[in-house]
C-alpha cells in the first residue's frame, strides 16, 4: 500500500480545497451577474413592440389589396371528354366570362393564371432544361440534361429544350371593361436579372413543338430569347404545386362595380393529370399581393414575446429569487437548516 508523504498530502487538501472554491465561486459568480431578468425581459418586450406594429401594418396593407379570382377551367369546357376537347386542334376554344369588381382597383392591375396540382417542383422536370443553350448561341447541341424533348422528329436540337419549355403554359386573355376593350401591358413581367443573365439575346427558337409530342404554346422563331417575356416567367419553376405567374398588367384604374369582360383561349391542356385553372386579378401594396400570412406570423411572434416577457415580470413580483444565494446550489440543499 502507498502512504502520501504529509508534503503531498498538504498539497493534495490544498489543491481540492482550491478547486471546490472554484467551483463555489463560479456557481455564485454565475447566479450572481446584476441584472440577468433585465435584459430577458427587455429583449423580449423589444421584440413584441418592433414584431406587433409590423405584423399590424401588414395585415392592414393586405385587406386593402382586392383580389379577384375566377376558376375557369370546368366552365369552358362544353365536352363531356375534356382531355379530347382539349386535345382537338379544330376546335373552337374560346369561353368568355364576367366578373363584377366589388371595389375600385387603382392601377397598375396584376393580371396572373394559377394553376393547381401542376408539381413544377419534380425532380425530373426541373431537370429537364439546358441553361447554357439558353444562354449562348453556340450552344443548341447541349441537349443531353433535356431528355424526352433534347431533339426534334428529324433528330434536329430544340431550342429551348426541356419539358419545362415545352409545356409552356398558352391560355390567353383578352379583356374588355364595361365593354370597352383595354389593353394588357406584357412588357416587364420577368425578372431583370433574367432576361440579363439566363437568356441570350442572340438565341433564337428553333425546332419548338416539332418534337413527337406536342405540348403547350409556341414561340416566336424571330425573337431572341430574351425578350420572350411568357416563356421566362414560365421558365422560373414554382416550389409549390399551386402557384401563380405573372400574365400581365392592366394600367388604367378599375371602378367599383364596373363589369370586366374576358375572352379565354382555354387552350392549356391541365385535364390530363386533374389540374385546375384559374384567372386572378389583384392590386398590390407596399408587401406586393395579397398575403395574411406574413403579418399573422409578425403578430403571433410579438404576442408571444410579450406573453413571455410578462410572465418572468410575474414570476419575479409572485416568487422572487435572491440572486447569488449559494443556499439555492444543490449540495446546500440537504443540509438541514435549508429554507425550503
Amino acid at each position: 500500500m502507498r502512504v502520501r508523504s504529509p508534503k503531498n498530502a498538504s498539497l493534495f487538501g490544498s489543491l481540492t480545497g482550491r478547486l471546490r472554491l472554484t467551483r463555489h465561486v463560479a456557481a455564485r459568480g454565475l447566479l450572481s451577474l446584476p441584472g440577468i431578468p433585465a435584459p430577458i425581459v427587455g429583449a423580449f418586450s423589444l421584440i413584441g413592440i418592433v414584431f406587433v406594429p409590423i405584423g399590424l401594418a401588414s395585415l392592414s396593407a393586405s385587406q386593402a389589396i382586392v383580389e379577384l379570382v375566377d376558376r375557369y377551367d370546368a366552365e369552358c369546357v362544353s365536352a363531356s371528354d375534356k382531355v379530347g376537347f382539349i386535345q382537338d386542334t379544330k376546335t373552337d376554344k374560346a369561353c368568355t366570362r364576367t366578373i363584377t369588381v366589388p371595389k375600385p382597383m387603382k392601377g397598375p392591375v396584376h393580371i396572373y393564371y394559377q394553376l393547381e396540382n401542376f408539381y413544377q417542383n419534380h425532380r425530373r422536370y426541373v431537370k429537364s432544361r439546358s441553361d447554357k443553350q439558353l444562354r449562348y448561341k453556340d450552344a443548341a447541341n447541349l441537349i443531353k440534361t433535356c431528355e424526352p424533348e433534347g431533339t426534334s422528329a428529324d433528330g434536329a436540337p430544340i431550342v429551348p429544350c426541356g419539358l419545362i419549355a415545352w409545356s409552356l403554359f398558352n391560355d390567353t386573355y383578352s379583356f374588355s371593361v364595361n365593354k370597352k376593350t383595354i389593353e394588357v401591358n406584357k412588357k416587364n413581367i420577368a425578372w431583370e436579372s433574367d432576361k440579363s443573365s439566363k437568356f441570350g439575346s442572340d438565341v433564337y427558337p428553333k425546332n419548338f413543338q416539332k418534337g413527337g409530342l406536342v405540348g403547350g404554346g409556341k414561340l416566336d422563331e424571330k425573337m431572341p430569347l430574351s425578350e420572350q417575356e411568357d416563356l421566362i416567367v414560365w421558365m422560373r419553376t414554382a416550389a409549390l404545386p399551386t402557384f401563380r405567374k405573372l400574365y400581365g398588367r392592366i394600367e388604367s384604374d378599375i371602378m367599383a362595380s364596373d363589369e370586366i369582360t374576358v375572352v379565354i383561349q382555354n387552350n392549356y391542356n391541365t385535364y390530363s393529370f386533374g389540374g385546375t385553372k384559374a384567372l386572378v386579378l389583384s392590386t398590390t401594396s407596399w408587401i406586393g399581393g395579397k398575403n395574411n400570412f406574413i403579418g399573422v406570423a409578425y403578430v403571433a411572434i410579438g404576442g408571444i414575446c410579450f406573453f413571455l416577457a410578462l410572465c418572468f415580470v410575474i414570476l419575479h413580483v409572485v416568487k422572487p429569487r435572491t440572486l447569488g444565494d449559494p443556499s439555492y446550489l444543490s449540495w446546500n440543499k440537504e443540509a438541514p437548516d435549508h429554507p425550503n
